[in-house]
């Protein structure tokens, strides 16, 4: 199957900075997950856990080997799939991943982007680690099978893996790769970033690309991935959104948790306010906080980690639910339990879920964005900003949310009072 064609949008944006090159001293990992607009994603945790030699694990659509152990992981999933779309392991690495469309077709059935970044998570110790879970996994069994429970969409996949001390990305096309070191700081979105520029890759690939007529340069010119392997089809989408984050990471300097999660809920003009009604030409409508206007994506979930390499300072982890130009972001911790509420939703709206009670907020201040989205941003950032100054935020997570879901309410209520 190749690339999804222009009405059947998948998106997401992830971008990571070194710890030297943050304000704090710890890198800094965010993404914004896109996926479609009413499907759930609630927050996952899973212990680490000892196997059994013989053991096997059921992933999406295949059954794997399991590893002799796992890591403790907490992240975000899609509430139909096995895997996740980012997350967080107890050793501190991060991993996220985009959809790629890339000349290959895509298999029927394989491992799901998700499943990788599950088990990067589970099995990596570290972020070279986990670049070789993901590696090895695939070019064993594959990449497949569909990323929507209500239609056929099949994608490869491009990933950021980052720990305190290194990040890499990792661009694929169904059993091959290439991985670049990130140097100071990265982006990527659902385009190919990868050339010449790679610094490991899969073995045989370049005879795999001359194979098929995609590459055909001399012999003595390097393998350029991006030119070999990228669909040729009309990126335009991904282009606008990875441009707006490689401005942003140009022009931060430093930048802090904060500024990631602002940057989250771009706008691509500089704004966080959805401006509804924008062309499919026109570049500021396909921004990093992404909704389905005029596409078919929205961004559901979103996290921005901050990993010291201090073994004595805990990871800070701060998760948003539904759009986060609407919504709040929580921190969460990897050791301590997620309140139901996080945790809980499926296919059909649920008043026990957070996620459900966010998607409500985010429809009644589309009505009219402009008007209706300030004050909403006002009082969550302003409460953001309550949150970082509480010394171990994370252990009152079951106070924070109780008051997340008042605070939802009261503005829910204000805006149909006022509409």
């Amino acid at each position: 199957m190749r690339a999804l064609g222009r009405g059947h949008d998948t998106s997401c944006d992830t971008l990571v900075v070194l710890g030297p090159h943050t304000r704090d001293g710890h890198t800094l990992f965010a993404k914004n997950s896109d996926r479609a607009p009413d499907e759930c994603q609630p927050l996952f945790q899973a212990p680490a856990h000892t196997h059994r030699a013989d053991a096997s694990v059921r992933c999406q659509y295949v059954e794997i080997p399991q590893a002799p152990a796992t890591y403790a992981v907490l992240g975000s999933r899609p509430w139909w799939l096995w895997g996740l779309e980012h997350g967080v392991n107890e050793h501190r690495v991060a991993i996220g991943n985009e959809a790629l469309h890339t000349r290959d077709e895509v298999s029927a059935t394989g491992l799901l982007g998700m499943d990788l970044v599950r088990l990067g998570l589970e099995r990596g110790r570290t972020a070279a680690d986990a670049k070789r879970v993901i590696t090895t996994l695939l070019e064993r069994h594959g990449q497949g099978g569909s990323a929507s429970v209500n239609s056929d969409r099949r994608y490869h996949n491009s990933f950021i893996v980052a720990d305190p001390d290194e990040a890499w990305v990792l661009e694929t096309s169904g059993r091959h790769w290439v991985a670049r070191r990130v140097r100071d700081r990265a982006a990527i979105s659902n385009c190919a970033t990868i050339a010449d520029d790679w610094d490991e890759a899969s073995a045989g690939i370049e005879d795999y690309a001359r194979a098929r007529g995609w590459w055909t340069a001399p012999a003595s010119q390097r393998f350029d991935f991006r030119a070999a392997f990228e669909n040729p089809e009309p990126r335009f989408r991904a282009e606008a959104r990875l441009d707006a984050s490689c401005r942003f990471l140009a022009g931060q300097g430093r930048p802090t948790i904060a500024s990631m999660m602002r940057h989250l809920r771009d706008h691509y003009d500089g704004g966080t306010v959805h401006v509804p009604g924008r062309k499919d030409g026109d570049p500021r409508a396909w921004s990093v906080c992404m909704h389905p206007d005029p596409g078919v994506s929205a961004t559901a979930a979103s996290i921005v980690a901050a990993l010291p390499r201090d073994p004595a300072v805990p990871p800070a982890v701060w998760c948003s639910q539904g759009t986060p130009c609407t919504s709040v972001f929580l921190p969460v911790a990897i050791d301590t339990p997620l309140p139901a509420p996080l945790t809980a939703g499926g296919g059909e709206p649920d008043t026990a879920s957070s996620w459900w009670a966010m998607k409500a907020l985010a429809d009644a201040v589309m009505a009219d964005p402009d008007r209706l989205t300030p004050p909403v941003q006002a009082q969550w950032i302003a409460w953001e900003r309550e949150l970082a100054d509480t010394a171990a935020p994370a252990t009152r997570l079951p106070e924070h949310v109780a008051s997340m879901l008042q605070r939802q309410a009261d503005l829910l209520a204000s805006l149909r009072a006022a509409s």
